[in-house]
């Protein structure tokens, strides 16, 4: 099966060797797609550095300047597609996802069945390490006020740690997509529901980044509330399907 591991980053210089090299470390048939946006600290020039050792299973896409979570992933999700993958990752570059869980998350879908999975903090076994109180607090307050909302019955709305096969991305209108940031992994995976996949939530545990800034902030957490009720809104005209739907 052909798989590949979609990275964005943006001043990961701290972690891109590192995130990098414990993916090819799993020996389990994995590419990584590094999407840049552009970071000023020289993460793009390392990539480009590790293209040589790991040629043929490392890729780069530069982009000029922050553009958003959302639109880095529909860029990988669509060079993903192009290039003929049959699953598709997402994963942070800091850590906060363990790399040995990517093998849960296909393990899911080629075995257990399901058309997406999903890297939850909130099913049983999923937990959460090293964050104050107030992110457990927001995060949790958010996934319950999306699922209330919503009913979209995932609890961990917000993960972004996540294994789509293929069919699921083809049937996808991905220009459909509104939302760049917070939002984004509420949306991707409100189409999924919308469209009828199955979707299955592998309990992971989730450790807030050692190096390097977070990118929380007070207008991501904004934008996850008003995206929730701005998504479910839309949803009474919006399609999410190109042609075609997947069966129920």
């Amino acid at each position: 099966m052909n798989k590949i591991v979609i990275i964005p980053t943006y001043n990961e210089k701290e972690n891109i060797s590192q995130i990098i090299s414990a993916v090819f470390d799993l020996n389990a048939g994995y590419h990584v797609l590094i999407i840049d946006d552009g970071s000023p600290d020289g993460t793009a020039t390392i990539v480009k550095q590790l293209t040589e050792k790991y040629a043929g299973k490392l890729f780069l896409e530069e982009r000029r300047g922050k553009l958003g979570l959302g639109t880095a992933y529909i860029h990988g999700f669509k060079w993903g597609l192009a290039n003929g993958y049959d699953y598709i990752f997402e994963m942070d570059a800091d850590f906060s996802h363990n790399p040995k869980d990517l093998e849960n998350l296909f393990n899911a879908c080629e075995i257990g069945g399901a058309d997406v999975a999903i890297g939850s903090r909130y099913v049983k076994g999923g937990k959460i390490e090293n964050w104050p109180f107030d992110r457990h607090f927001y995060s949790r307050g958010g996934a319950l006020f999306t699922k209330f909302v919503t009913w979209m019955p995932i609890n961990d709305p917000t993960a972004g740690f996540m294994c789509y096969s293929r069919k699921v991305l083809d049937a996808i209108n991905l220009d459909a997509i509104h939302f760049v940031g917070y939002a984004f992994q509420i949306e991707m995976k409100f189409a999924c529901w919308k469209l009828g996949f199955k979707m299955a939530e592998v309990p992971i545990t989730f450790i807030d980044r050692q190096i390097g800034i977070s990118k929380m902030s007070k207008g991501i957490v904004k934008e996850g509330i008003l995206g929730v009720l701005k998504i479910q809104f839309l949803s009474l005209t919006k399609k999410y399907s190109k042609k075609v739907k997947a069966n129920k």
